[in-house]
């Protein structure tokens, strides 16, 4: 009552009355209620926002936004709506100085709604102040106000046009114009304010209008229509991506994850096993994390919602059914919990499988990696086959895995297709059999079937997010292995400042012992030595007795057992295989620093890079490929010791880097770099060598055995003390000794006077025409106009080929655009095999049909008349419900396994069709594209094929038949419904297409730029020793964040777009909803109930459909992508075919050896100059033949030719008769041998790296590896034969590996060897081993020799020297001496004559 007296003076007008409310055709609200309830709730609503706003803004200042004209507005409102709501009050006021007492409701209502305007204005104010551009508050205020408004409004306007209306004009006009001002100040929120002053999206060229858009335009994801329009008009390129937000990208994001991984690891790190951890982690599995496992996590974020709501779907859904039905619902809940544990069992079997998946997964990868590394070496030894096979044998293991998976998850659909419908079936069959008299009419069949209907989401939405927590865990636990690996200890080794005057030492080492892994016996034994500050150092010893491992540990890159080791100031390092990225030259060189031109220059003055730039394409601009494809083995070398000049360290560590330059180009570096006058004379420098040239000039020599300091001292004092040390050097010096007496004991420096014009500096200098094209143009993809290099080098190199024109070299990975041609389909439906993918459709048309005609049955049964309060034939009715029922659940069955196997079928196919043709490929395919991208394909495009296509197939025609279906009932029950359902279908259709449109393009892009992501983590892997050294790892580490913020730009988007379909098709869905029951409604007078019923319950489900459809049929377009890109490289061009029956050779053939070159020419490419020119040369059998020259003379593109990895351009190469270009390639390849310059091992036994084809017993085997002077080192192995080589090869040493590549070639054992400078790498006395090993071994074989070390070629047959390509002077060695001419020279330089 005492309400009734605060809204009227008489008590007369209740707040709420039914009678006015709801029993009547023409609701409204009373008086009182309008007066007070929804004048107070938008007043509440600010006032119980506002403190909490209120400490936020405070805590988040963005700044200042200067006044504009809509702030002005928004405020002068806010005002006028104060003046407004206080005139109302004064106007209250003034009646009562008339004697008229209203109720007490008018005067509070106004002051309060006057009050909280100011709030409003004020808070409009502080926004601004704040920097908020739009704010959903103020919004969310503003339409609460206007909703409330409108039930006035609509009141008062029925009110007034009543007869004998008595009306209030003050208020009522003052109500208006509050009402116009609200709507406006509604509208005006709507809209965005401009970016505060000094924020980040200024200096953006490519903002994202997130940041910025209004709240309204977030919600609806307004903002990025603007790229989906686009995107609509012409495909999306990677210039219309917007720049991330600040908070999304990884300098933002990544220190948050570490400080909490830090938290988190103090807890985690008990559970740790300690392993050698890059053993235990290979690239395969890194890359796998990269890609498979942290997508898990972002697929689980989209579903993480759900497991709250989805239970409470349910329980609501359960209540609401007791209501309508009552207890035989138990029936049906029965059911569903029944299957609980069904699906659970599911569950954990899924997992399993899945974690097998995986593990096969990364074994494959790893593998695929080893072989894109390894790949030239396939090719070689004709080794295809067998790998091709490695790889199969384990993709049998992950397809059996993934049939399992299958034939699981059509179990699965199964189930889940017909728990709702046996869930209905149950319910009803005991509904009516319970009792006589319960009747089964539309309402509680059809309003029960659309509560089974809800239920259905939850219910089969659960176990996608339970598999998807399940996936996500897994993930979990190997990225927590992974990340909580031993970490090497940089600390192990005490790094001081220069300025630390105390100790004069530079590198100080006392009684240390090191381990490549803590499990291991240790490599390094009590080494002690110091080395003073300044000095040289060589480090000398037999192979694999540790001295690439001692550099190692003063690299902190071994784990160090006992001992101290201090190091004085930064250090360099340059390996013995020398790590180079696929970047350009110069970036190669300065790695991360500032360029200083003139330090540069006389950096690769000292090096010897000079006539190098002048025969590449771009000078030192030039792009290098991954891992350096198109540089020799030299220049590699040569690029990565200048990476070491320029840095200018204070230690400077080589890993015997002089093994892969010839010998004047290895004295050239020596002098100006290394030894005593050269440009570190100031530095520490410790170097390996195997070159006895150079020790006279050493400061110290450390002397190495079994991982032990054998000897130690100056070269004086290892001779006098007459050791081991001084026996060795009086073998080998001896050659090298016997030099010009005016040459003061230093190796042989030629002076100016003595030399033909053609060598200045000991460094080659270049004809005018600069036309040494060589290896380095060996890719066929570079832009821009050839015949610019033919110009004079000088110019090439001054302006480093006009600094835009940069030569390219690498592809990059390339979008395609357009919508998903057919043939793609059809492809794919080929690669299924046509029957299954015919049968499978059949069968999901029997599905619908089934589906269909139950429902329409029930619709039937539900109009069946009353008879004495029961109906007739229940039974009848009830077993052709459940029969129709079952016959649904047989055809789902059928389709799910029939898609699952032809996926299987599909990817399998694929699979070795991808494989077969990148084996197939000629070596240019490899030098010019990425690794990352073929990983790309056999990873994520693969696993896109395995996994996700099957399911999505599945999800599109299942949602495309429920939609027609929909569409059917809802057209047969009201064919009204004919005019609204096509345009909603168009616009549903231009929604679609807008969104595939810029989705699909969106998701390639985001493709494309996964690519480099992969492959600089490779690179970086690759190099990460290199890294550490220089102490690199920030600058890598913020590369891949920019690489991977680089591939978030395309993201993020296609999430975004993703969420702004869902918008706009809720939208469109709820239309349907609306006509279709206004449609019933309209004409409830001529349908049937049962009829209605079925076509409302339709129409309900129909926006889930449509959802769907569209969903499944952008996802069907994006991940068919994958097909395309699998087959993409299926088209490339082809080696010719391996082998060839009408002109294969017979079995013995080459029986003498003899090798002929008519008129041979060679070029990389057809539209450059040959590198080889016109070779006519004759080798007989037996004959052992040395092939000399200056790098870049052609030495290995003849071996190239040899092998046909690169086909002639003019002329033949004749074995014993036969014409080699008419062969096979592996009927060529499998009857020469070749020991190539980079020794790659792979990973698996020894003895699989020796016979892939197990071919040879194990004596046969045994006996290589005697004569390969390995036998010892491999019997004390724990494994012998079977000893697990790592990735690459990386726990032997190089000189171990080239000779178990020695061993190879003896197992063979073929009539013709090729030798390409395959000796680098061993110290003299291995070397010497070696060649006589050839000598005896080899005797009655035909052997060619590209040799570096002209002393191993001196007693060969004859000598081949080479000069740009032609052939200069060939002849028996002694010969060529007298002649005086290149031989001489070169000779001469080596200090050999």
């Amino acid at each position: 009552m005492a309400l009734r007296g605060f809204c009227s003076a008489d008590g007369s007008d209740p707040v709420w009355d039914w009678n006015v409310t709801w029993y009547t055709s023409n609701p409204d609200f009373t008086k009182c209620f309008q007066n007070m309830v929804l004048v107070w709730v938008p007043c509440f609503y600010l006032w119980a926002c506002f403190p909490f706003y209120f400490l936020y803004l405070s805590r988040h200042d963005r700044g200042y936004i200067q006044m504009t004209l809509l702030n002005k507005t928004k405020t002068a409102l806010g005002f006028l709506l104060w003046i407004v709501c206080w005139a109302d009050l004064f106007y209250s006021f003034w009646e009562r100085s008339r004697g008229i007492f209203l109720a007490p409701v008018f005067l509070v209502s106004p002051t309060l709604l006057g009050i909280t305007m100011l709030l409003a204005t004020f808070l409009i104010q502080l926004e601004r102040r704040k920097g908020v551009q739009s704010s959903g508050i103020m919004l969310t205020f503003w339409l609460v106000a206007l909703l409330c408004a409108l039930a006035i409004l609509r009141s008062k306007i029925m009110t007034a046009l009543k007869e004998d209306a008595q009306v209030d004009l003050f208020r009522d006009i003052t109500f208006y114009i509050y009402f116009s001002l609200v709507l406006i100040q509604l509208v005006l929120s709507c809209f965005s304010d401009r970016s505060p002053l000094f924020s980040e999206t200024i200096h953006d060229s490519n903002p994202c209008p997130e940041s910025s858009a209004s709240f309204l335009s977030r919600i609806t994801f307004w903002w990025i229509t603007g790229l989906i329009v686009r995107g609509y008009r012409q495909p999306l390129e990677g210039s219309d991506l917007w720049s991330l937000n600040k908070e999304d990208t990884s300098e933002q994001v990544v220190p948050v994850l570490v400080k909490n991984w830090k938290k988190e690891c103090a807890k985690t790190r008990a559970l740790v096993i300690t392993n050698a951890a890059r053993k235990s982690s290979t690239v395969g599995e890194i890359v796998n994390l990269m890609s498979v496992d942290a997508q898990r996590f972002m697929d689980l974020a989209t579903y993480i919602n759900m497991i709250w709501s989805a239970p409470l779907q349910v329980i609501l859904a359960l209540y609401l059914l007791w209501l309508n039905l009552g207890p035989p619902i138990l029936a049906g809940v029965a059911v569903m919990v029944l299957m609980v544990p069904v699906n659970a069992v599911m569950a954990l079997k899924t997992k399993t499988y899945q974690v097998a998946h995986m593990k096969s997964k990364d074994n494959r990868i790893k593998l695929m990696n080893e072989i894109l590394n390894g790949i030239k070496v396939l090719k070689l030894y004709a080794w295809e086959l067998a790998f091709k096979d490695k790889v199969l044998a384990i993709r049998q293991e992950e397809l059996k895995v993934l049939k399992k998976s299958a034939y699981l998850a059509a179990v699965g659909t199964f189930t889940w297709v017909c728990t709702p419908f046996l869930v209905a079936l149950c319910t009803f069959a005991v509904y009516v059999t319970i009792d006589k008299n319960n009747i089964l009419d539309a309402q509680k069949a059809f309003v029960s079937l659309a509560l089974f209907n809800i239920l259905r989401f939850p219910l089969n939405i659960l176990p996608m997010v339970i598999s998807s927590i399940v996936q996500a865990s897994v993930s979990l636990k190997r990225l927590r292995i992974f990340l909580s690996h031993e970490e090497l200890e940089p600390d192990s080794i005490e790094r001081r400042p220069v300025k630390d005057g105390g100790d004069t030492n530079s590198i100080t080492v006392r009684n240390a012992t090191f381990t490549w892994a803590r499990s291991d016996p240790p490599t390094l034994n009590g080494i002690t030595f110091s080395i003073p500050e300044g000095a040289l150092v060589a480090v000398v010893g037999q192979v694999g007795c540790g001295k690439s491992s001692l550099i190692s540990a003063l690299l902190a890159e071994m784990d160090k057992v006992e001992g101290h080791v201090a190091l004085k100031g930064s250090v360099a390092y340059v390996p013995q295989q020398a790590w180079i990225q696929n970047d350009s030259l110069q970036e190669n060189i300065l790695f991360g620093r500032q360029l200083e031109e003139p330090y540069y220059r006389s950096v690769i003055q000292a090096c010897a890079l000079l006539p190098d730039l002048e025969i590449l394409p771009s000078g030192d601009r030039t792009e290098i490929g991954e891992k350096g494809v198109n540089l020799s083995g030299g220049q590699k070398q040569r690029v990565s010791l200048a990476r070491a000049v320029y840095c200018n360290a204070d230690i400077y560590l080589f890993d015997d880097p002089l093994s892969a330059v010839d010998a004047h180009v290895g004295k050239h570096i020596f002098e100006n770099v290394i030894g005593p006058k050269g440009m570190l004379k100031n530095k520490t420098r410790i170097l390996v060598t195997h070159g006895m040239s150079y020790l006279p000039q050493v400061d110290v020599i450390i002397v190495m055995s079994g991982g032990k300091i054998s000897e130690m001292g100056s070269y004086q004092e290892l001779l006098a003390r007459d050791g081991a040390f001084a026996e060795f050097l009086r073998t080998y010096a001896s050659a090298e000794q016997e030099q010009d007496p005016e040459d003061n004991g230093v190796t042989g420096i030629s002076g100016p006077g003595k030399e033909a014009k053609q060598t200045e500096n000991g460094m080659l200098v270049t004809d005018s025409a600069g036309k040494q094209l060589q290896r380095q143009l060996s890719s066929s993809s570079y832009s821009g106009d050839i015949s610019r290099q033919h110009n004079s080098t000088a110019e090439l190199q001054k302006d480093g080929a006009k600094k835009e024109e940069t030569w390219k070299l690498m592809e990059a990975d390339k979008a395609q655009t357009g919508q998903v041609k057919l043939s793609v389909y059809w492809d794919y439906m080929k690669a299924i095999g046509l029957f299954i993918s015919f049968l499978s459709i059949f069968l999901f048309i029997c599905n619908h049909v089934a589906a269909l005609s139950s429902n329409y049955w029930l619709s039937l049964w539900t109009d069946d008349p009353i008879v004495n309060g029961t109906q007739e034939h229940t039974k009848v009715r009830l077993s052709v419900y459940g029969a129709l029922g079952i016959s649904q659940g047989i055809a789902v069955f059928g389709y799910s396994m029939a898609v699952s196997i032809g996926g299987i079928l599909a990817s399998r196919y694929l699979h070795v069709d991808l494989l077969h043709s990148i084996l197939r490929s000629p070596m240019s395919f490899f030098e010019r594209t990425p690794s990352g991208n073929l990983v790309n394909r056999f990873s994520k495009e693969l696993d896109t094929v395995d996994s996700m296509i099957p399911e999505v197939i599945k999800m599109f025609m299942g949602s495309l038949f429920n939609v027609i279906g929909a569409c059917i009932v809802i057209l047969l029950a009201t064919p009204i419904a004919a005019i609204i359902i096509p345009p909603l279908g168009l616009i549903y259709f231009f929604v679609q297409r807008f969104y595939v449109a810029s989705s699909r393009q969106l998701k390639r892009l985001e493709s494309v730029s996964r690519s480099p992501v992969y492959s600089h983590f490779n690179e970086t892997l690759l190099g990460v020793s290199v890294i550490r050294a220089f102490e690199e790892q920030e600058r890598f580490i913020h590369q891949s964040d920019l690489k991977v913020d680089e591939n978030q730009k395309a993201y993020y988007p296609s999430i975004v777009a993703n969420r702004w379909l869902a918008v706009r098709l809720e939208c469109v869905g709820n239309c349907i909803v609306l006509f279709a029951a206004l449609f019933a409604v309209i004409s409830r007078h001529s349908l049937s109930a049962g009829l209605v019923g079925l076509s409302v319950s339709y129409s309900l489900q129909v926006t889930t459909y449509l959802n769907w459809l569209v969903r499944m049929s952008s996802e069907m377009e994006t991940n068919i992508v994958a097909v395309e890109r699998l087959k993409e490289y299926s088209e490339t061009e082809k080696e010719a075919p391996w082998q060839i029956q009408e002109t294969a050779p017979p079995s013995n053939w080459p029986q003498v050896g003899r090798v002929e070159f008519r008129n041979y020419c060679l070029r990389y490419r057809e539209d450059l100059d040959f590198v080889l020119r016109h070779i006519n040369v004759t080798i007989n059998g037996g004959e052992k033949v040395g092939i000399v020259g200056r790098t870049g003379a052609g030495k290995s593109s003849l071996t190239l030719g040899l092998f046909r990895i690169n086909e002639s351009a003019e002329g033949e190469i004749i074995i014993d008769g036969i014409n080699i270009a008419r062969i096979g390639l592996h009927d060529l390849r499998f009857k020469i041998t070749i020991i190539p310059q980079d020794p790659v091992l792979f990973s698996g036994s020894l003895r699989m790296n020796l016979d892939p084809f197990s071919q040879y017993s194990d004596e046969e085997v045994w006996t290589s590896l005697e004569l390969a002077h390995l036998k010892g080192f491999v019997s004390a192995l724990p494994d012998k034969l079977d000893h697990e080589c790592a990735e690459g090869g990386e726990n032997l040493s190089v000189g171990q590996r080239q000779l178990v590549c020695l061993a190879r070639a003896l197992l063979r054992k073929t009539k013709i060897l090729v030798l390409d400078e395959a000796t680098a790498a061993v110290d003299l006395e291995t070397d010497d081993l070696i060649q006589s090993t050839i000598r005896t071994q080899f005797e009655g074989c035909t052997v060619l020799t590209i040799a570096h070390r002209l002393n191993t070629i001196m007693d060969y047959t004859r000598v081949i020297v080479l000069d740009k390509g032609e052939i200069q002077e060939y002849g028996a060695p002694s010969d060529l001496l007298q002649q005086r001419g290149l031989f001489y020279n070169m000779a001469k330089d080596a200090g050999l004559v």
